[in-house]
């Protein structure tokens, strides 16, 4: 039962005693949490999140919005006249954000004293800032982009990765970590899966686009940082709800730690950089089964318990620099 102390209750003892995850402690008086920046604060996604973090004790606080120097901006922090019809961004300015990365930008005034990031789920991410650009999949009821969201993201997240700064990215965030190690993408699960002479049969995406599906994750390295976060080899009924996904993390620095079959092909669940001192992406939605049990939604029990949901964030909060 999602609703039993288990790990959640032993990781959380430490934070009770200092008074760190008070429940009745007033906001003002919580310790920050930081979220990435979106333009959806309203996405079931970010609210999860943000009611996870609340959840827990914490204040959680968005960051700032990260601009890029390269671009130009309206004044309401529109990107102007650099997407293309669908709200890709367009070649010319991606390349500019990949080459020049979070040195051309506001990051540093965003990040201050900043000293570890949440990277919510969200949209899909602009193919061309891929490291190897991809056109659009051409698929009209999977066009969701946030070319602003994208650019703030990406240099987000190479600031993060430069600075070894402690982060844990969730489903888009996870994506996004990879885009930038320059990993290989896949833009439609369902289409990957078709060229495979595999059936999609809503193992990763609800096929209705209603609700979250449940899958288990096979954690393939005991010595992972994901392991260490959950105590165990499978990840039972994970929320999930995405239709883009890593390929590859061939040539890249990161590691890949948690795999769901799906047909007769293994996709990528989690990723992570062991050389840094806490750097994690998981494809599901951890947030999404705490937000259930918070929120007392009647499906709550189909998914992965509250305390497995949790640990990764309480990780990320114990997570410290050598």
């Amino acid at each position: 039962m999602g609703h039993k102390l288990g790990i959640f209750g032993k990781l959380i003892l430490p934070f009770l005693a200092t008074g760190m995850l008070s429940a009745c402690a007033g906001t003002e008086t919580r310790q920050p949490l930081y979220i990435a920046w979106s333009d959806r604060q309203d996405s079931y996604s970010f609210v999860s999140t943000v009611k996870t973090v609340e959840s827990m004790g914490f204040k959680p606080v968005v960051l700032n919005m990260v601009q890029s120097a390269d671009l130009t901006y309206t004044a309401e922090k529109k990107l102007e006249d650099a997407v293309d019809g669908h709200g890709i961004l367009l070649s010319e300015y991606a390349q500019l954000v990949k080459q020049n990365s979070w040195k051309g930008s506001n990051v540093e005034e965003v990040m201050k004293n900043v000293d570890r990031v949440i990277f919510p789920g969200g949209t899909d991410i602009c193919p061309t800032l891929y490291k190897e650009e991809q056109p659009w999949h051409g698929i009209e009821a999977d066009t969701d982009y946030s070319a602003e969201r994208d650019v703030s993201d990406y240099l987000l997240m190479s600031y993060c990765l430069e600075k070894d700064i402690p982060l844990f990215a969730i489903c888009r965030g996870m994506q996004m970590l990879s885009v930038v190690s320059g990993a290989t993408m896949i833009q439609d699960i369902p289409t990957f899966l078709e060229d495979q002479g595999i059936e999609d049969t809503g193992v990763h995406r609800d096929l209705a686009k209603k609700v979250f599906v449940p899958h288990d994750v096979t954690v393939t390295d005991t010595s992972s940082l994901l392991y260490k976060c959950i105590g165990k080899s499978v990840i039972k009924s994970v929320p999930s709800w995405h239709h883009q996904g890593v390929l590859s993390v061939k040539g890249t620095k990161l590691s890949v730690t948690g795999e769901t079959t799906t047909g007769d092909i293994m996709l990528i669940e989690a990723v992570e950089r062991k050389d840094l001192t806490f750097c994690l992406g998981v494809q599901f939605h951890p947030e999404v089964a705490v937000r259930k049990y918070v929120d007392n939604e009647i499906d709550a029990e189909r998914f992965m318990d509250r305390s497995t949901a949790l640990s990764f964030f309480i990780s990320l909060v114990r997570a410290r620099k050598a």
